[in-house]
């Protein structure tokens, strides 16, 4: 005797009801301010570095520990991260890295010892090396190709640089108002709210292709230029022969050749070396390290020289900064309208040319300088053209590459920034502290030398970068730019 078939109404009432499509914005919310939370805390913090050393009694080096923590950490978990969202789920994997960058931003803003702050700092990083990747993917997966996905990436990215200017203005009004504790805890209520929003909006989704997590490469590459900075940061009290500074030093160069080896021995690498056989790429990593090398330290310098040569109270400071950040948005911006009328690679040059004369500029700040007269004029010249080389040097190193290999090309140009940046600020804070101390210690005109000369050094980087630009770098012929991509 065969079941009856049940009616439409009892189907109705038994079947689950299909889940709905969340809103297309909002997701674009939620991977967006991923995003600002992400680049928001490379800049926020540099503002609060001075009351940050006073209230935990930071020395030099654990004050670079505090920005460079970060950037290491980041930088060498950034391509884990990204694998990790297509082995385990994009929606997983936001969560799981916010997740870690909220807690670590609690730990951080609650730190009573040095070591504390700086350890909270490098979780940070490693949670945002897992977040941000996820926050494009979901976003490249989310919209169809088209104008739509341009419009969510290009949303992205301003969202990105809008981070990464409101850094310094956020960075001070919350030091001078507040507390430096709440430059770190200011993430928490914002982390929760997205968590929230991310659980309830996002779907989950994979790339459909099993990838292994190079944990391994990951670490090697993190503390084997964690060691060199470690290194270089000896050399200032003992000197470069002296045994503090020789072991670390060997120790990363050991650490980076055995991360060489597993690179090249694994099946699914975190950097493939196969990718740097490819002329185009090769050279704009090896320029990104160079310009990373002098550019990183611009905004933790210039805090410094502002706040105690200048005395400016921390929202100045911040206030201070946004010519800078404007400037690089806006050469940023230019790029990519300019690449449509002359090749890449002259582009690259002439904007790190005009990023050589401004930073040559700031080298001359003294004891007396005024914001007027000694910071801004500097501050546009060297912004401006660094925002002008920048767009086509990651242009160039993408155009080498295979389609499919694009993002990846990307994210390694990303990664040599950021390591090269890490391994820049411990060299000129170690030139600025050793001029700092031959100028008989840490009064105004002491200091002014020491972050002057610090900058004639960076100076000589970028410039080296523009030689490297010259010599490395193949043409790239000017490029039709859209409307959808400007």
């Amino acid at each position: 005797m065969s079941t009856p078939a049940p009616l439409p109404s009892e189907t109705a009432a038994t079947a689950p009801a299909p889940r709905a499509s969340p809103p297309i914005w909002a997701v674009l919310l939620a991977a967006c301010a991923g995003q600002f939370v992400v680049v928001l805390d490379i800049s926020v913090v540099n503002v609060a570095l001075p009351s940050m050393r006073t209230d935990l009694g930071l020395g030099g080096t654990a004050l670079q520990w505090v920005v460079n923590a970060y950037a290491l950490t980041f930088a060498g978990f950034l391509m884990l991260g990204g694998r990790a969202a297509d082995l385990f789920g994009r929606k997983r994997v936001f969560l799981a890295g916010l997740g870690l960058f909220t807690a670590a931003s609690l730990a951080g803003g609650a730190a009573q010892e040095p070591w504390q702050l700086i350890a909270a700092r490098a979780l940070q990083g490693i949670g945002a090396a897992v977040l941000s990747p996820a926050t494009l993917t979901i976003l490249t997966t989310t919209f169809p190709t088209g104008a739509a996905r341009t419009r969510a990436i290009g949303t992205w990215t301003a969202v990105g640089a809008g981070g990464g200017a409101a850094g310094g203005l956020v960075g001070g009004v919350l030091t001078e108002y507040l507390s430096w504790r709440w430059v770190l805890l200011v993430n928490v209520p914002v982390g929760i709210v997205v968590l929230v929003a991310a659980a309830v909006w996002l779907t989950e989704g994979r790339s459909g292709v099993a990838r292994r997590l190079d944990i391994p490469g990951a670490v090697l590459v993190t503390a084997g230029v964690a060691a060199l900075a470690y290194g270089i940061v000896q050399t200032e009290p003992h000197g470069w022969t002296a045994a503090a500074s020789l072991g670390p030093l060997l120790a990363g160069l050991v650490l980076l050749a055995a991360f060489v080896a597993v690179e090249a021995r694994t099946e699914e690498p975190l950097m493939p070396l196969r990718l740097f056989r490819i002329r185009a790429v090769s050279a704009a990593n090896a320029v990104m390290v160079v310009c990373g090398g002098g550019m990183f330290a611009m905004w933790y310098l210039m805090s410094l020289y502002l706040q105690n040569v200048l005395h400016f109270s921390p929202v100045k400071a911040g206030l201070a900064f946004l010519p800078h950040s404007l400037s690089i948005v806006l050469g940023s911006k230019l790029a990519p309208r300019l690449m449509a009328r002359v090749d890449g690679k002259l582009l690259a040059i002439a904007g790190g040319s005009l990023a050589v004369v401004g930073y040559a500029w700031q080298s001359r700040m003294g004891a007396d300088g005024t914001y007027v007269g000694t910071v801004l004029g500097p501050a546009i010249i060297m912004s401006l053209g660094s925002g002008l080389m920048m767009t086509p040097l990651a242009a160039s190193a993408t155009s080498g590459a295979a389609p499919s290999e694009a993002g990846l090309v990307s994210g390694l140009v990303n990664t040599s920034r950021q390591i090269g940046g890490a391994l820049g600020l411990t060299v000129l804070a170690t030139v600025a502290a050793e001029r700092i101390a031959a100028h008989g210690g840490a009064g105004p005109e002491a200091l002014a030398a020491g972050y002057g000369h610090a900058f004639a050094v960076a100076t000589g980087i970028i410039a080296t970068a523009v030689v490297l630009m010259a010599v490395l770098l193949p043409r790239t012929p000017a490029v039709a730019v859209t409307r959808g991509s400007s």
